[in-house]
């Protein structure tokens, strides 16, 4: 199979030959300026004209990995010893067909079809792979209360990955499979979510929990009636659309996983709670950091042979700190590069050998957890706790990495640096500075 060339491939190109500064110059004097620097790819670039079933249109990588019934986990990543459903060389790409867990999930129905047409969809215009999955998946029964939401697939083994090493995943380009997407909020999740023991959290009243109580129909039992909340938001010229009362509104579209990871548990089964798809850990998973799109860079610390690379929860837009409890979730085509860094190679931030790190073309981003194991030994979703790890993080890479004095770094990031809420939804919550890398030009 032909590797196509990427927009993102081309830039980075230009700018090895050229360099930085030269290639902005030509960009903003091309009236492209404001595309060249963005963090994220240009949404009318990225929308196809056609919807992406399994095997149609572009693939951009050398390797195709499509989400089956009989593949993919459902609400769980993989474990340390789980089977790879492919292997590929480190430094080779791989396309990707995610699938949103949105439209096929329990309180959805579990039937696309249905619940898509519902909102004006065309038969066709529904995935088939969404269709197969809420129809076979079988690999283990479900529960709505219990599982994880999202579809994983993978994982992948790059040849020579070992414990200890870093993998770096290239996002070369994400393709929104299909023109909608679906934002939820569900009883109980989300950052206004109605407390365990049935009143309302620190911070607000029982009148400001959303989804209002009054709706809550947990108690039967069936998702169908639970009162969750789903908005349909179609695709229009390139941008989200949500209408509500009199005020329609538009946003632009920033494709990006919310799910990139290796392997990090062992668990002998596939619905072990240290699987749980929902809160990251430090084998990366579910991270949501949305300026992981198209030219983006993700490092991850490998803990198994193999690496054991996972993807899902496609999101097509989504804000900081994800409030609702889902970003517009959207199935996308995504291709990597997956290459294996060894220590001391200076391929990969320091950091990223212990704990993810990401980077894009125009910033550094050191992340932090509040709870890094994620379900193992109890659930920590203090934001005070990742900010502080994002911090350490951040001083150890402009110390180790950037030869910084750390108390001129520590006072560097109090002036010049900010520090972002990646998502307070996940149990695990997620905190990522933003170090801009123009500050380090000489």
């Amino acid at each position: 199979m032909t590797v196509q060339k990427t927009p993102a491939d081309v830039r980075e190109a230009l700018i090895t030959r050229f360099g930085r500064r030269s290639f902005l110059r030509v960009a903003a004097a091309l009236g492209a300026g404001a595309g060249a620097t963005s963090m994220a790819a240009s949404p009318a670039a990225a929308q196809p004209r056609e919807i992406l079933q399994p095997g149609k249109g572009p693939i951009h990588g050398k390797h195709y990995l499509r989400s089956t019934a009989d593949q993919i986990r459902w609400g769980y990543v993989p474990s340390t010893t789980s089977e790879p459903v492919l292997r590929m060389r480190s430094g080779e790409t791989v396309t990707v067909d995610s699938v949103s867990h949105e439209g096929i999930l329990e309180d959805q129905g579990r039937d696309p079809v249905a619940y898509f047409g519902g909102h004006g969809v065309r038969r066709a215009d529904v995935l088939q792979d969404a269709v197969a999955i809420a129809r076979d998946y079988s690999r283990t029964p479900r529960s709505f209360d219990v599982d994880g939401p999202h579809v994983v697939t993978g994982p992948i083994h790059v040849d020579g990955a070992r414990p200890g090493d870093v993998l770096k995943v290239e996002m070369l380009s994400l393709l929104p499979r299909v023109p909608y997407g679906v934002v939820s909020s569900r009883h109980g999740k989300g950052a206004l979510a109605r407390a365990a023991s049935g009143g309302a959290p620190d911070g607000i009243t029982v009148d400001e929990v959303m989804p209002p109580v009054a709706t809550d129909g947990r108690p039967t039992g069936d998702p169908t009636k639970y009162g969750n909340v789903s908005v349909f938001t179609p695709v229009r010229r390139g941008r989200g659309v949500l209408k509500g009362g009199r005020k329609e509104v538009t946003f632009p579209l920033r494709p990006f996983m919310g799910i990139m990871g290796v392997a990090f548990a062992t668990a002998d089964r596939i619905t072990d709670p240290a699987l749980n798809s929902i809160p990251p850990t430090l084998g990366g998973g579910n991270i949501d950091i949305h300026h992981l799109g198209v030219g983006a860079t993700f490092y991850l610390p490998v803990f198994a042979e193999g690496a054991l690379f996972y993807t899902g929860d496609p999101h097509h837009a989504m804000g900081g700190g994800e409030v609702a409890l889902t970003a517009m979730e959207g199935s996308l085509r995504a291709t990597f590069r997956l290459t294996v860094c060894k220590a001391g190679s200076s391929d990969a931030p320091s950091v990223a050998f212990h704990y993810p790190f990401a980077e894009t073309r125009d910033a550094w981003l050191p992340i932090g957890l509040s709870d890094p194991d994620g379900s193992q030994g109890g659930q920590v979703n203090d934001l005070d706790v990742a900010m502080r790890r994002a911090v350490v993080n951040a001083l150890d890479f402009l110390e180790h990495d950037q030869g910084m004095e750390r108390a001129v770094a520590y006072a560097y990031l109090s002036a010049a640096t900010n520090f972002e809420v990646s998502q307070v939804v996940d149990r695990t919550t997620g905190v990522h500075g933003v170090i801009l890398k123009e500050h380090f030009d000489e």
